[in-house]
């Protein structure tokens, strides 16, 4: 106890200890080694520890991958270029992917040549409207509780929609307003939900015998706004539907195309639409305007109109103003004739279990 150690066993437990951090080091060393080779000699920096390294490296790869980019681009815009010079075809431009044109393939998706959708066309419950054999006539109420951004959203929608009407929900149940709408000649109903506040859900009913879509409304923004916003005015609108592809999806347009004349002025420059991806609907509301403006031509053109005397070249460009308001919908669900909560039959639910691939729509 307490004695001292002798020279030579704390020689031997140095040496011991330097040959374990030896060996430790050197199995670092071929792990590296194993990591790097693996990747083609290209150090990875998930693998590496140090944060400061780690960035840079990371950094480095980003700056290799971009010049990469840039060169196949020039490579690209130098043989399109050659091609034209030749008097050849250019190569075909690549076409990225996107997980739109990856999408898994539906049977229901619309065919120009469909008879059996045209059939269908001229026998559902918007015939009469889309074929103007009426006008369309539009009642749009509130839920039960409102709010105070509410009604600035349904006074944006009167502007928007024309021959709409806004009366005030009470404490009257919808099935009576239903009943009141029918009998008052209006082709359609719509009622804005809201919720904390804030709109929240657009229930759309078509008149006299539905059908009925239950949207959710998200993403709301009003005309104020808006920067450099536009004012609407009283002129009938253009409408257009886009990416409406399926059976599901062709329906749904024909309902939003009941709420709309289908007369549209053409002179007062407006224009309403409803963009589809990926099953949620863009909602647009825009002015426009066709202006001449003096386009600069290329090098290879330079030559020949100097000569003649004509630098300059005039094109028709639009320019757009938004007039608003902006928002998204998502179709919750299709029923079968007008609202009914107990009893009413379903053509179309969206379920949880229905969102398990990133690449099936249903619009």
């Amino acid at each position: 106890m307490g004695g001292k150690r002798k020279k030579s066993e704390m020689g031997e437990e140095d040496d011991s200890n330097g040959n374990g951090k030896r060996r430790s080091v050197d199995v670092d060393d071929e792990n590296n080694q194993k990591k790097s080779g693996s990747k083609g000699q290209q150090l990875l920096p998930s693998t590496i520890k140090n944060k400061e390294k780690r960035s840079a490296v990371h950094a480095k790869l980003k700056q290799q991958k971009k010049l990469e980019k840039r060169k196949r681009a020039k490579t690209r815009d130098a043989v399109e270029k050659r091609a034209l010079e030749l008097g050849e075809e250019p190569p075909p431009k690549m076409i990225p992917r996107t997980i739109e044109n990856t999408r898994e393939l539906d049977e229901t998706i619309c065919k120009p040549d469909d008879e059996e959708l045209f059939a269908g066309n001229d026998a559902d419950e918007f015939c009469s409207v889309l074929k103007r054999e009426c006008t369309p006539k539009i009642l749009i109420t509130t839920c039960r509780f409102n709010s105070t951004r509410g009604p600035a959203f349904i006074s944006e929608l009167l502007t928007v929609i024309p021959n709409a009407h806004y009366f005030k929900r009470g404490t009257y149940d919808l099935k009576k307003i239903v009943e009141y709408a029918r009998t008052k000649d209006f082709t359609s109903l719509i009622v804005v939900h809201t919720n904390r506040r804030e709109p929240d859900a657009l229930l759309i009913i078509g008149l006299p015998d539905g059908p009925t879509a239950h949207f959710k409304l998200s993403k709301l923004v009003l005309r104020k706004d808006i920067k450099n916003h536009g004012n609407p005015t009283s002129h009938e609108p253009e409408l257009v539907l886009t990416n409406f592809t399926t059976r599901l999806g062709h329906r749904i347009g024909r309902l939003i195309q009941s709420l709309f004349p289908q007369s549209p002025n053409f002179h007062g420059r407006r224009v309403v639409t409803f963009h589809n991806q990926r099953d949620f609907i863009f909602f647009r509301h825009h002015r426009y305007i066709f202006e001449s403006k003096e386009m600069k031509q290329s090098d290879s053109k330079k030559g020949k109109d100097t000569k003649d005397g004509n630098g300059s070249q005039e094109k028709m460009v639009a320019r757009l103003q938004e007039c608003g308001p902006r928002f998204t919908l998502k179709l919750i669900s299709l029923q079968h004739g007008t609202f009914d909560s107990k009893s009413g039959e379903y053509e179309w639910v969206h379920k949880a279990e229905m969102d398990t691939s990133r690449r099936r729509f249903f619009l």
